[in-house]
């Protein structure tokens, strides 16, 4: 916090810090984040909100990423626990951080946090280990006061498996697929961090695979075919269908009563066909370059069978829509006119529905659209159209949608911080 004036007597700032975590291969942390903060703070009477960018794996599990989170804050040796390292096979412990960037974390100092693409649910995760007790009794879920989100994967991604995962085994990798070749890259750059710029630092060290720790055997041996890509421990498989199945099982991201959480829901399609609800990619989206990746890939997302994966994902099922006792080809084609459009409505990475929150809208408190008067232990989500995922973060060309968002965003973060203890706690009782 710090101290500004008003009548010339000095007065605290009470605006809450705000963290913000990156997705996935999300390395840059201010440098390209431009000046979003004259906006954020643009009603901000007198102050300044203190802006945090945690180091956190770029291409770490969403476990290991919310361990890093939380000691990269308040510092000291990161632990992923000892039943998760013994049952992913790396070593307990990775890097320590002598000073964390927010040590006195607690609940009479909580952040707000902002997460964009995996950062979402790497901070979900993190309020579920600390509810859990994975960080010792201290860690408390009530340390994070909002959880803000923006182009989440929470409920996976079908971009996961065009891009190699295998729809029929994950987190089996196809051979000489972009997935395939992404990890060669991991491993080579992880094999040669020692000498890297830390721009190139994956945060890799737990699993043993820089030229300190094998051989260039072993290397070739990981290159030819790699322990981390087909891992369930690996950021590759957490965002696919199964896996997100699985956090739901284990109930994660259901809100909790003293949290504001709060996302951001973009996509670029619109629907392309009358009688099925397949998406394409806005005319008016194809700015320059035409052909853009994520235009691609966006049509990828939305004209994706569903009807391939195993095991069947949970939100076909909950549709009572299952392929394992029909035609393949005539399921495909009954549900791209059964299932809802959100389902290929995308954003170049992620799917509209899997934006909004974790679980299904009947299984956890939501409100859709923006509201001025947030409450606690509700998801309220807000849809952003013609909007791709790359659009309002991380690179800042200061475009009218970028303002908007992190103008609305300090409101809603003041909204928050204008409502005292006892204020949230009727709200939640």
């Amino acid at each position: 916090m710090s101290n500004s004036k008003e009548n010339g007597f000095p007065v605290q700032c009470q605006c809450i810090p705000l963290v913000i975590v990156e997705g996935f291969l999300g390395r840059t942390g201010s440098r390209i984040w431009g000046d979003f903060e004259t906006h954020l703070n643009q009603e901000c009477y007198q102050c300044k909100r203190r802006v945090i960018f945690a180091p956190v794996g770029p291409v770490s599990s969403l476990h290991d990423r919310a361990c890093e989170l939380y000691y990269s804050l308040v510092g000291g040796t990161v632990d992923y626990g000892e039943e998760h390292s013994i049952a992913h096979g790396h070593s307990r412990h990775g890097r320590t951080h002598s000073q964390g960037l927010y040590p006195q974390w607690s609940l009479e100092n909580p952040l707000h946090l902002l997460g964009h693409s995996m950062g979402g649910p790497t901070i979900v995760k993190l309020q579920y280990l600390m509810k859990q007790g994975h960080f010792g009794s201290l860690a408390h879920p009530d340390w994070i006061r909002s959880i803000n989100t923006i182009s989440s994967p929470f409920r996976g991604t079908q971009i996961v498996y065009t891009l190699g995962e295998r729809v029929d085994a994950a987190p089996k990798v196809r051979p000489l697929s972009p997935g395939s070749l992404l990890s060669k890259a991991v491993h080579a750059i992880s094999y040669l961090s020692p000498v890297l710029p830390t721009l190139l630092d994956l945060h890799t060290e737990s699993r043993r695979m820089s030229y300190h720790d094998i051989s260039i055997v072993c290397l070739l041996r990981q290159l030819w075919k790699s322990d981390w890509a087909e891992s369930q421990d690996a950021a590759p498989f957490d965002v696919t269908f199964e896996s997100a199945d699985k956090r739901e099982a284990n109930l994660e991201g259901q809100p909790y009563p003293r949290t504001f959480y709060r996302s951001c829901a973009t996509y670029l399609t619109e629907k392309c066909e009358e009688d099925r609800n397949l998406h394409t990619v806005h005319f008016k989206s194809l700015s320059f370059p035409l052909i853009s990746p994520l235009s691609l890939l966006a049509r990828a997302i939305g004209s994706f069978d569903f009807s391939t994966i195993r095991p069947v994902p949970s939100f076909l099922e909950e549709r009572g829509l299952s392929p394992i006792d029909t035609e393949q080809d005539l399921f495909a084609s009954d549900f791209q006119k059964t299932l809802p459009e959100e389902y290929w409505a995308n954003d170049g990475v992620v799917p509209l529905f899997s934006q909004w929150h974790p679980a299904s809208c009947s299984s956890t408190r939501c409100q859709h659209g923006e509201t001025k008067s947030p409450a606690p232990g509700i998801w309220y989500v807000e849809q952003w159209d013609n909007t791709s995922h790359s659009s309002l973060v991380p690179l800042w060309v200061a475009s009218d949608c970028q303002k908007q968002y992190w103008l609305k965003l300090g409101r809603w973060l003041r909204a928050i911080e204008s409502q005292n203890e006892s204020d949230i706690v009727t709200s939640t009782s």
